[in-house]
């Protein structure tokens, strides 16, 4: 499937990244949610779960490099990166989101950075848009 936006961020921003996901549904976009994702829905947590204990069990998954939840969560989401027009970095975020938007980079995709940047952080300058708020995101979505 071919997706407007993909989402990342820290899982433990669950409410924020759903809250974003349905902000840009109602201006008729699709976008790749990795909480709201099979495999993740599967391996981490439902929807309706606390976050942090969702986060916390999935990991702490010994061996995690051969565990098989883990790769299908992984191929989930990379292939819904390659699979999407424009790439989201929602702070604050984690070392997987970064890495995630370095891929995004490389790739060419359109990179948009959504948070508070309070540094200087020269690599940031691979995003092509940067807004301090989600409001602010929002309300420059093209429709």
């Amino acid at each position: 499937m071919k997706y407007d936006y993909f989402i990342a961020s820290r899982y433990r921003n669950k409410n924020i990244v759903l809250d974003l996901v349905n902000r840009i549904r109602k201006k008729n976009k699709s976008v790749y949610c990795f909480i709201e994702s099979k495999a993740s829905r599967k391996h981490v947590g439902e929807l309706h779960e606390d976050a942090e204990k969702s986060i916390s069990g999935f990991e702490a998954i010994p061996n995690w490099r051969d565990d098989s939840k883990v790769k299908e969560v992984f191929v989930s989401d990379m292939t819904s990166l390659k699979n999407s027009s424009n790439i989201i970095l929602l702070l604050p975020s984690g070392k997987s989101s970064h890495i995630e938007a370095g891929v995004a980079y490389g790739l060419s995709k359109h990179l948009i950075l959504i948070g508070e940047q309070k540094e200087t952080e020269s690599l940031y300058l691979i995003f092509n848009e940067i807004y301090s708020s989600v409001d602010e995101f929002i309300k420059n979505i093209r429709t």
